[in-house]
């Protein structure tokens, strides 16, 4: 073999392993606990909130995962959903800033969320979710700081926030945006049923109109119809 093939053949080995080198990179930094939807409308109420928890260990699986809910700035009406196998506990906190709502004023919330008793065996992954009654009107943001536990003791915590402009930090806490409109998904349906109310309001006039046009039209020619009937018959 001559040493032009053979350099080559070496240099198409590098160029694979580095391509796959970046797959695995971004596969990994990709593989973190994450919270879905991304964003919510500020003041939302009655939705679901979804940690999905994937397992990044090759013979360990995970046999717990704690989600810590922010209380400066706190989630109303906390209720779990745990999937097969799992059980939850909701630990409340008493607030500094009690909070008023049309129901009362609210002294206590949900500041931590544990789940346990089940298994995310490696190459699997497990959605958590969580229902609120009310998000608040009075933030951006929620950072929900979470820790995972492995059947081999080894705790990650997922509890990094990246400041404004700097990359992803390396175990990132999920982070939830809240926004000033209505571009979340409990808002979706609603501004579909108002984009296909105006629709067919739109059409609705459009088909008055034409009918209308069409009436008028009749009208005239039946008056012209009777005024030219009208000459003949007086005619000797």
């Amino acid at each position: 073999m001559s040493a032009s093939r053979i350099t080559l053949r070496r240099a198409g080995a590098v160029t694979a392993l580095t391509a796959a080198s970046v797959l695995l990179a971004a596969g990994a930094a990709s593989a973190h606990v994450t919270v879905h939807p991304e964003s919510y409308a500020k003041g939302a109420t009655d939705g679901v909130l979804t940690f999905r928890v994937p397992n990044e260990e090759d013979h360990a699986y995970t046999s717990k995962v704690q989600v810590f809910l922010p209380t400066d700035h706190p989630v109303l009406g906390v209720l779990v959903h745990p999937g097969d196998g799992w059980s939850a506990k909701v630990t409340t906190t008493k607030l500094k800033t009690p909070v008023k709502t049309d129901d009362g004023t609210i002294t206590e919330a949900a500041s931590e969320i544990t789940f346990t008793g089940g298994k995310i065996e490696p190459g699997q992954y497990e959605d958590f979710n969580v229902a609120f009654g009310e998000l608040p009107e009075d933030t951006d943001q929620l950072v929900f700081k979470t820790l995972q536990t492995y059947s081999d003791g080894k705790v990650v915590r997922w509890i990094e926030q990246p400041a404004s402009g700097d990359d992803e930090p390396d175990n990132p806490a999920p982070s939830l945006k809240l926004t000033a409109d209505d571009a979340s998904p409990a808002a979706a349906p609603a501004k579909a049923a108002a984009t296909t109310t105006a629709k067919a309001s739109d059409s609705t006039a459009r088909e008055l109109g034409i009918a209308g046009l069409v009436i008028g039209v009749l009208g005239l020619a039946a008056a012209a119809f009777a005024l030219l009937r009208g000459r003949s018959s007086a005619r000797p």
